[in-house]
């Protein structure tokens, strides 16, 4: 069961080098799963029994299954994640030559371990604008595109150059971290003898403005996406890793990959509930609404049109509510019976740096998830929502752990006290151990891939009956 679980998850991180591609990848998951795609720019035809979802910005995508018993003014039981992880984005004028190299201009997103990037081999994925015919016949094509070979890379330098650097590698973050994409003679050798040097130039006035990108770079892109150099309007793109995602380990029990963090919570939430809405009977009894989010922008605080601080979600519940009521008088309603499992990865106990976490809350791998606390808020875990999920767990015999940082540490944060602040909807925040966060290459344990896997499917299957028990306000 854990190598199959896994092995989806491995073959879902490979195929989503970028936040792009994560939603590309659920997409097509939940068409398979039989659920139907709507468009926010349209009116919602929806009905009870039904399973539906929307993508924002193509980088944010929503999933939810009614049931065939709810009503205006039920709740909504949702799964929260994000699909973005730390990486280097291109620049809007990637082009750098200097010392007789061609260079890409990149911009840190988020909090990444940079030192990692060095000495990897790194391509480049995204999405393009791709303009289709000319002049008032023209139109746009918005187009994911990969490239699947290393074609870029950030040398480090040479010990005998910074005979210090074991003592502390200090990362400039702008001079150090800008990948090599050719030498200057190589690609000037190669250059075919009739090319124009504005080709792909991208000009911001119309007139000869000088390349913004290499031309290099933009033949590559317009290979892959099997276009013309100068049919690439705009694009967003990444470096990524080429390096595989895999299961590994003397005893195959983890998995190596990036973007762990956090990817694996997106898949473990969107599988668990295609598969718990997989049958015809699924929704039967089902009285609520059950929901997977899966947010951009969360590791730079979420503040974007598509990011956990928009109104995505409220949007979502609203409209859900008011295709079956007029009366709007239902969605606060609808709102206080909800509630959020907001799912993030977490801090494993890592062996060689034990010191760093609090003695009495240390995360192992194969144990579960892990329920993040802390009582300045930078969790929304409070006694009543990490009771409900636990008791969820003891009753399906899942394993289940807690997390409280240091005090002299900083902790912290998660799309869960943005959406419990901005909804009023009751959150526990909780995620899978793992080590080397925010690093290229992170690692998870293969069993704790099952068990949220489980504990998603349980809490879907669960939480209504178990919140009518319980009485707060």
């Amino acid at each position: 069961m854990e190598r199959s679980v896994a092995s989806d998850l491995v073959d879902f991180l490979n195929a989503s080098p970028t936040a792009f591609h994560a939603v590309e990848e659920a997409k097509r998951q939940l068409k398979n799963g039989g659920y139907e795609q709507i468009s926010e720019k349209e009116d919602w035809n929806l009905q009870a029994g039904k399973k539906y979802f929307f993508t924002r910005n193509y980088s944010t995508i929503v999933a939810f299954a009614i049931g065939k018993k709810y009503v205006a003014g039920n709740g909504s039981y949702i799964i929260g994640a994000h699909t973005d992880s730390p990486c280097l984005k291109l620049k809007p004028i990637s082009k750098v030559a200097k010392g007789g190299f061609l260079q890409v201009g990149v911009q840190l997103y988020g909090g990444g371990l940079w030192h990692t990037w060095f000495d990897r081999d790194l391509t480049v994925a995204g999405r393009m604008i791709i303009k289709q015919g000319k002049d008032d016949s023209a139109s746009y094509t918005h187009r994911l595109v990969r490239i699947e070979e290393p074609i870029l890379r950030i040398p480090t330098l040479a010990i005998h150059l910074d005979r210090d650097v074991n003592d502390g590698f200090k990362v400039n973050k702008h001079s150090h971290l800008v990948p090599i994409l050719a030498t200057s003679i190589k690609a000037e050798l190669n250059k075919p003898v009739t090319e124009n040097s504005d080709v792909g130039a991208l000009p911001t006035d119309g007139k000869n403005s000088p390349e913004k990108h290499h031309s290099l770079l933009l033949k590559l892109l317009a290979t892959q996406a099997s276009c013309e150099p100068d049919e690439i309007c705009d694009f967003e793109l990444q470096a990524c890793d080429t390096q595989p995602s895999l299961i590994a380990g003397a005893m195959k029990e983890f998995i190596f990959s990036g973007r762990l963090d956090n990817l694996c919570m997106s898949f473990c939430s969107l599988k668990a509930l295609i598969d718990i809405t997989s049958s015809e009977s699924s929704l039967e009894n089902e009285t609520g609404v059950r929901m997977v989010a899966l947010f951009d922008h969360e590791e730079v605080g979420s503040n974007s049109a598509q990011g956990a601080g928009s109104p995505v979600m409220l949007d979502a519940l609203s409209r859900i509510t008011s295709s079956f009521s007029s009366d709007s008088k239902l969605l606060k309603i609808a709102i206080q019976r909800s509630f959020i499992v907001s799912a993030d990865m977490a801090h494993a106990l890592h062996p060689n740096y034990m010191d760093k976490h609090e003695e009495n809350h240390q995360p192992k791998m194969h144990s579960g998830l892990v329920i993040k606390h802390n009582a300045n808020q930078r969790y929304a875990t409070n006694a009543v929502t990490s009771f409900m999920f636990r008791e969820i767990a003891q009753k399906h015999k899942i394993p289940i752990q807690d997390f409280v940082v240091r005090n002299d540490m900083g902790c912290g944060s998660t799309i869960g006290p943005i959406l419990a602040s901005g909804m009023g909807i009751r959150t526990v925040d909780v995620g899978g151990p793992q080590l080397s966060m925010h690093s290229i290459r992170e690692m998870c344990a293969v069993d704790d891939v099952k068990h949220a896997y489980e504990h998603f499917k349980a809490y879907f299957l669960e939480i209504s009956a178990l919140d009518a028990k319980l009485r707060v306000d």
